[in-house]
């Protein structure tokens, strides 16, 4: 019996550390979900856009597009979230240009038209503050607000504690992806996680003004997670609750909508 039950565990052993192999070596496909277009695709949004390409330190060309107001005044730098492209993303422009700011929104590497692959979270940083400093050629960073949704909540934390936009806005936002991988799968060690997306460690350096937006339904990222940010940084972010608001649709929530035109006037 006791031959059979050290045999059950060495076999248990085994699968755990198959387990976690896959759990390290594929993390990119359980954390980014993107949609592939190909190059000769036409983006078809009514408003006024133009698309943008950037070529990487490692020669990739990154894919994004600037949707245009007709009297901007200043620019919504858009870090979308963990799946799709800009073939659907490109939506969410509309509210921010009736408020009378351009919005430029990135394909991370691999997501729509942009080429290459995610390997690392310093490759993404890397990405985005390359872009942000060619728009920097065109707009004011005082003028510049980095917006990030999910996912990109991380990014866009990140890229502000590396710069001075005029402010950032965080929609549904988790305190780290090391976080969240504690709370769904507690039974494998963080050590074999390479994206870490540290939000709380990012908005030390954060000296802008910064909103939170979350809904207090939220299935994916849970509301508390802005909780603690909010309890981490009490004077520095503004915490608003969205009631009965889900992890998609922020966009269109009417609560939201009102305190945009504060936070952009």
């Amino acid at each position: 019996m006791k031959k059979i039950t050290l045999n059950i565990i060495k076999v248990l052993v085994v699968l755990y550390v198959i387990l976690c192999g896959i759990m390290y070596f594929f993390q990119e496909k359980l954390i980014f979900f993107p949609e592939k277009l190909e190059q000769g695709y036409q983006f078809n949004y009514e408003h006024d856009f133009e698309e943008l390409s950037f070529e990487s330190t490692d020669g990739k060309v990154l894919n994004g597009l600037l949707f245009k107001a007709e009297n901007s005044n200043g620019l919504i730098f858009y870090l979308h979230g963990n799946a799709g492209s800009l073939g659907t993303w490109g939506s969410v422009a509309q509210r921010y240009t009736e408020l009378n700011y351009d919005v430029f929104i990135l394909d991370y590497r691999s997501f729509g038209k942009s080429e290459g692959t995610i390997n690392s979270e310093a490759q993404l940083f890397e990405d985005n503050q390359l872009v942000y400093d060619e728009l920097k050629k065109q707009y004011k960073e005082e003028r510049i607000t980095i917006l990030g949704h999910s996912i990109g909540t991380g990014l866009a934390s990140k890229l502000a504690s590396d710069n001075k936009p005029r402010q950032l806005i965080l929609l549904s936002p988790y305190y780290s992806l090391t976080d969240m991988m504690l709370q769904r799968y507690a039974f494998v060690p963080t050590l074999f996680l390479k994206y870490k997306f540290a939000t709380y460690e990012y908005l030390k350096k954060c000296t802008m003004p910064i909103t939170i937006f979350h809904g207090n339904a939220d299935e994916v990222i849970p509301y508390e997670a802005s909780v603690r940010l909010k309890e981490d940084f009490k004077s520095n972010i503004n915490l608003i609750e969205l009631n009965g608001q889900g992890h998609s649709g922020i966009t269109d929530n009417v609560d939201y909508i009102i305190e945009l035109n504060q936070l952009l006037h």
